[in-house]
């Protein structure tokens, strides 16, 4: 992906210098936090709890190197950072233009907040273990750049491009969110049964991919920011994180009922539908369709 010496978005809240919970009474804590975060996402309690142990067990050890305080940023890090920064301005870019032509109204871009272990949202308190994540109710977007090297030695899925989809998928809730789209859902996953609310949470997540898609089709046209080998970088990241693949590694068996963001196949083809095509007319096409045919 092209992206050095571009310029960087001005909607970052960094926050990685302060220290990260304690560990003990506020690392369980943060643990538990985890949890309750990814069900309330409908997520999977079980690898919420491994991941919040894992990052425990890390923060112990930041925490031991430095002696506790504010913790030092890492050159390499800081480069993660100017990354993120200025995908988060192509976002930007591309939205600026398309969606006052969806809907009329000016586009108010997100914040990106930057953290390390766990830290404070609108949404409550959550651990790296959740992931990348946007909330609704202060129209952040949460990333821990450690997320990155998660993506390369945990889900196998490098490349700059593979982690501009994570975070273009984000800003694709809050495109659904400056819609009214994420209020509709919730309002109708209160009225269905818990198997009826995850396929709802499927459609959300995968539109959200659809908008990462449509995103990177736009940015390519605009500033030719793709390079050879940037899509499959994108479709391996889609592939990792599907429903079905992290259900396998965690469970060693696929529960379709409980999928809430969609299995790897659905997610490659929804991204590879709006990378294609580009076109916004197509959002309520997840709606539209037949649940057994996304």
């Amino acid at each position: 992906m092209r992206w050095q010496g571009r310029e960087g978005s001005k909607n970052i809240e960094d926050r990685r210098s302060m220290a990260p919970a304690a560990v003990g009474g506020g690392g369980i804590l943060a643990v538990i936090a985890a949890i309750i975060f990814t069900l309330l996402r409908g997520g999977d309690p079980q690898q919420a709890l491994q991941q919040g142990v894992q990052q425990m067990q890390q923060q112990a050890a930041a925490q031991a190197a430095a002696g506790g305080g504010q913790t030092s940023i890492s050159p390499e890090e800081d480069e993660q950072a100017m990354f993120a920064s200025v995908v988060l301005k192509e976002t930007e870019d591309v939205w600026h233009e398309l969606f006052p032509q969806l809907v009329g109204k000016r586009y108010q871009a997100p914040t990106l907040v930057l953290f390390r272990g766990s830290v404070s949202s609108a949404c409550g308190r959550a651990s790296s273990a959740v992931g990348p994540f946007y909330c609704p109710g202060d129209s952040k977007v949460y990333l821990d750049l450690s997320f990155f090297d998660e993506m390369r030695t945990k889900f196998k899925a490098p490349g700059d491009f593979a982690c501009a989809y994570v975070i273009a998928h984000e800003v694709g809730h809050h495109i659904q969110n400056l819609l009214g789209l994420s209020m509709k859902v919730q309002q109708m996953q209160q009225q269905v049964s818990k198997v009826e609310s995850n396929n709802l949470s499927v459609r959300l997540e995968l539109q959200a991919d659809f908008l990462a898609g449509v995103w990177a089709h736009h940015a390519h046209k605009n500033t030719q920011i793709l390079e050879v080998g940037d899509i499959e970088e994108a479709i391996r990241a889609a592939q990792a994180i599907g429903d079905d693949t992290l259900q396998r590694q965690a469970q060693g068996r696929v529960v379709p009922d409980a999928f809430t963001h969609g299995s790897a196949e659905q997610r490659i083809r929804w991204f590879s539908y709006g990378l294609k095509t580009g076109n916004l007319e197509d959002l309520n096409l997840l709606f539209e369709t037949s649940y057994d045919q996304l």
